[in-house]
């Protein structure tokens, strides 16, 4: 298989290959190696060196096809991790399995590498000193978002058709925003977090991946999604595969759309307009679409996020070695010493704000079906923008200058809803635009079937990045 016949497939289209005999899994991995090697080189995505041979796996749906998972984890025996960060030296290497990674592998999903991550995953840019930044394929010059971002890169170049990242505060709709991908983050509940993350940060963090296809989200959904035994969230099973869905009539959607920052930040022209048209496609469509918000305290929206962040910093402090301070990035050490300081009443505090936002935003969409915004308030961001080692930041003020940028992902980490990114447009420069839709608790059916209609109104599938393994 050469690697641009490769690089034109999404995960379910290489698997059908595999299945009928046309390609061995084999010339599979091998195009795949070729396409990683030859765009990471330019945009600088992995972690570390690929894996040699793969990790072991299953005969699934997936058997037989590439994939990369983030090096903040999930956990995959024997495999060294470094969360982005110099200070984990040659990496710490996991003792077994996260459950999700467990599924990974019985989906026949061959694991071929780690994706570069910023340090704790706490920025919407991938550009950790321990690896230098992470490069746009799009652009060589502007970031892939964060923290996903070495995932989305890689996607989107074409070097593996999807790829882990997950999702605390929209660390996947942020980059599938900046490199053109499908960043669907599910309920709460819906796919295992496990066990070394609080509760998946407080219940507020959702793992599973970035694909450049509707239904590979939905195949991959189906997959891996169901509880955990111990799992503190629990969501109703759907009622059928979500593969069904992507096809699937949604019926008449009451549909709201809003460009209007809940931060009260500014909005491109650019990206507002995207959302508009997105909303207007869907009214075409036969949806009934008015312009209307959920009432959001964006007060509370930070207190949440900043327990959430502290939480993501006390494993280091739990470690049986601590860090040394002197090499880690500046706002790492913010988010430690806040997780050091930081009381119990603290931590309720941020609890009781989750709460707040969770009951307002579920009030709105008891008569609402979904909601349409834009996923980022700008295009993808120079590399810099977001810089994560500079001096003189507070938890709250960083969260403040991160959600300048991205204003409108992180509620629905707070309140467990399902919402999916899709790459509806572009700038005039030629940049990404992502629009994010968002559902009630519980229905990823019904975002797959709108999301299946917009991919078919609005078929992104024949624009690819300039760095792309179908042209190397």
């Amino acid at each position: 298989m050469e690697t641009h016949e490769y690089a034109c497939h999404d995960g379910v289209g290489l698997s059908g290959l595999i299945r009928r005999g046309e390609v061995s899994a084999t010339e599979v991995e091998q195009a795949a190696r070729n396409a990683l090697t030859s765009v990471n080189e330019k945009i600088n995505g992995l972690a570390a060196p690929l894996f040699a041979p793969a990790l072991e796996h299953g005969d699934g749906p997936f058997s037989g096809v590439p994939f990369l998972i983030k090096d903040i984890g999930p956990m995959a025996r024997g495999v060294r991790f470094f969360c982005g960060s110099r200070a984990l030296g040659p990496g710490v290497p996991a003792q077994e399995d996260h459950e999700l990674m467990s599924r990974f592998r019985a989906a026949g999903l061959v694991t071929m590498g780690l994706t570069t991550a910023p340090e704790l995953g706490l920025n919407f840019a991938t550009e950790a000193v321990r690896y230098g930044p992470t490069r746009n394929p799009w652009d060589l010059d502007r970031g892939a978002g964060g923290s996903s971002g070495g995932a989305a890169a890689l996607v989107a170049a074409g070097a593996v058709a999807l790829a882990h990242g997950n999702d605390g505060a929209g660390s996947l709709r942020v980059p599938a925003s900046c490199c053109g991908l499908v960043g669907l983050k599910p309920s709460r509940g819906r796919t295992p977090v496990g066990a070394d993350t609080g509760m998946g940060l407080l219940g507020m963090l959702s793992e599973f991946a970035l694909t450049r296809t509707v239904r590979d989200a939905a195949w991959l959904l189906d997959a891996v999604a169901g509880p955990e035994p111990g799992d503190p969230f629990a969501v109703a099973a759907p009622t059928r595969r979500y593969a069904e869905e992507v096809n699937a009539d949604p019926g008449r959607l009451r549909v709201a759309v809003t460009t209007r920052a809940w931060s009260g930040g500014v909005v491109d022209g650019e990206v507002a307009q995207v959302a508009v048209r997105a909303a207007e496609c869907l009214a075409g469509l036969g949806h009934h679409v008015d312009v209307a918000s959920p009432a959001v305290d964006w007060e509370s929206v930070v207190s949440a996020v900043a327990a959430e962040a502290t939480a993501a910093a006390a494993p280091f402090l739990l470690a049986p070695r601590q860090p040394p301070a002197e090499r880690l990035e500046a706002v790492s050490r913010v988010m430690i010493a806040a997780a050091r300081e930081r009381r119990a009443v603290d931590l309720v505090a941020g609890l009781n704000a989750a709460g707040r936002v969770s009951r307002t935003v579920a009030g709105f969409f008891a008569d609402t079906d979904l909601l349409v915004t834009p996923t980022l308030a700008q295009p993808p961001a120079p590399h810099g923008t977001l810089n994560y080692d500079e001096d003189g930041y507070t938890v709250e003020s960083w969260l403040r200058r991160l959600f300048d940028h991205g204003p409108f992902t992180a509620v629905f980490n707070i309140t467990g809803q399902p919402a999916i990114s899709l790459p509806l447009g572009e700038s005039t420069g030629g940049l990404p635009i992502g629009v994010q839709v968002v559902a009630a608790h519980g229905r990823e059916d019904l975002l797959l079937r709108v999301a299946g209609q917009l991919e078919r109104a609005l078929p992104w599938a024949q624009r690819t990045p300039a760095v792309h393994a179908g042209r190397i």
